[in-house]
C-alpha cells in the first residue's frame, strides 16, 4: 500500500513553511540561572527554549569568560533537548565577534539559535549573518544556525520587512523596553508595561509592523518581556493579548514563574486542536482534495491553517488526539 502524504509534504512542497518553535523562550544570564533553566527544561520537556544571555548577563570586562561558560553549558549533558541558544552583544560592542567565535567553536553543533540585539538596519543583520557563515565554515559545522533578530530600534522597525526576508532568520523579537526608551521620553514609561505597551499608538504600530513583516515571510514573531515577576495572571493576560490582538506566536520569559503562563496562553485551545485533527485526517484520506467537514468546505488554505495549529500545539506540549499525534510519529518502515 502506498504511504499517504504527510501534511508537510502535501501542503508545502518547496514553499517556505513557518518555523516550528516553542511558544516561550526563557532568558537567563548567570551560570546558576542558565543551569536551573536547563534542568527545568529537562524535567518538563522542550515546550520552551532556553536563551543564555551574553549581552546583559556578562560582567563588564569578562565577556570572553562568560561566553565560554555559556558554550560549556549548551554543549554539556544538561542540555538534554538541544533547545538552548544564546544572545550575543550588539554589533557596536567590541565583544560580539569573540562571543560568536567561542559559541560556534565550542558549542556550534548544539546551538538551537543565536539572537542578535539592537540592530539598526538590514545591513547590520546581513553583517551578522556573514560573520556567522564564516564562523560556521571555519568550524566545519555543515549546518545553518537559526538567527533571531531583535526589533527594538527605529531603524529595525523601518527595515523589518527586509530583515524578515533574509535567509536564516527564524524570528523577529520585539523589544518593548528598548523601543520605548529610544523615544527620549516622548513615550511615557507606562508604555513599558500593560496596558500601555499594547495601547500606546507608537508602540502598537511598531508591534503590528513587526508581526506583519515576520508572518509575511514565514518568520515567527516573538513578543518581549512582561515586567511582572510575581503575577502569573498578568503574564498570561499579556501573552494572550500579544497572540490574539497582534499575531505574536512566541514570547520571552525572564523568570521561571513566567514560563507556564506564556505556554498556556500561546498554545491552541483543546477544541481548536480537535477540529484541526479531524479536518486533516479527512483531508489525508481524501488525498488532500477539497471536501466538506461538519458542513463546512475545506481546501488547501484551511488545511494549512489546521496544520499550523497542530504544529503549534505539538511544540507547546499540548495533549492531542491519536489521529493528530500520528502526524508527528516517524513513519513505519514496514508499511
Amino acid at each position: 500500500m502506498t504511504a499517504r502524504l504527510s501534511p508537510q509534504a502535501a501542503l508545502y512542497g518547496h514553499d517556505r513553511p513557518l518555523p516550528v518553535l516553542p511558544p516561550c523562550v526563557h532568558y537567563a544570564g548567570s551560570e546558576r540561572f542558565i543551569a536551573k533553566a536547563l534542568a527545568l527544561q529537562a524535567e518538563r520537556g522542550p515546550a520552551f527554549d532556553v536563551a543564555a544571555d551574553c549581552e546583559d548577563g556578562a560582567p563588564v570586562g569578562r565577556e570572553r569568560e562568560h561566553a565560554r561558560m555559556v558554550a560549556a553549558l549548551i554543549a554539556g549533558p544538561g542540555n538534554r533537548h538541544d533547545r538552548a541558544g544564546a544572545r550575543v552583544h550588539d554589533l557596536r560592542h567590541p565583544a560580539w565577534r569573540t562571543e560568536l567565535d567561542i559559541l560556534i567553536g565550542e558549542a556550534g553543533d548544539r546551538l538551537a539559535f543565536l539572537t542578535v540585539p539592537k540592530v539598526e538596519t538590514v545591513g547590520d543583520v546581513e553583517r551578522f549573518l556573514d560573520a556567522l557563515a564564516l564562523a560556521d565554515a571555519r568550524r566545519g559545522l555543515g549546518r545553518e544556525i537559526p538567527v533571531s533578530v531583535m526589533i527594538e530600534t527605529h531603524g529595525a522597525v523601518h527595515d523589518a520587512w527586509r530583515i524578515a526576508a533574509l535567509p536564516g532568520v527564524v524570528s523577529l523579537d520585539f523589544g518593548t523596553l528598548d523601543f520605548v526608551s529610544a523615544h527620549h521620553g516622548a513615550i511615557a514609561a507606562a508604555a513599558m508595561e500593560s496596558p500601555g505597551q499594547f495601547d500606546h499608538p507608537l508602540v502598537r504600530r511598531a508591534k503590528v509592523e513587526t508581526a506583519a513583516a515576520a508572518l509575511a515571510h514565514a518568520v515567527v514573531p516573538a513578543h518581549g518581556v512582561t515586567r511582572a515577576l510575581d503575577d502569573p495572571d498578568a503574564v498570561y493576560r499579556d501573552a494572550r493579548r500579544a497572540r490574539d490582538e497582534f499575531g505574536f506566536l512566541r514570547m520571552w520569559s525572564i523568570h521561571p514563574s513566567q514560563i507556564d503562563p506564556i505556554v498556556r496562553a500561546m498554545r491552541p485551545e483543546a477544541g481548536e486542536i480537535e477540529e484541526a485533527a479531524t479536518v486533516l485526517a479527512a483531508a489525508q484520506a481524501a488525498e488532500w482534495a477539497p471536501l466538506a467537514v461538519a458542513g463546512k468546505l475545506h481546501d488547501r488554505a484551511s488545511y494549512r491553517y489546521c496544520w499550523t495549529v497542530l504544529q503549534r500545539a505539538h511544540a507547546a506540549g499540548a495533549a492531542m488526539p491519536p489521529v493528530a499525534a500520528a502526524f508527528f510519529s516517524p513513519p513505519d518502515p514496514a508499511r
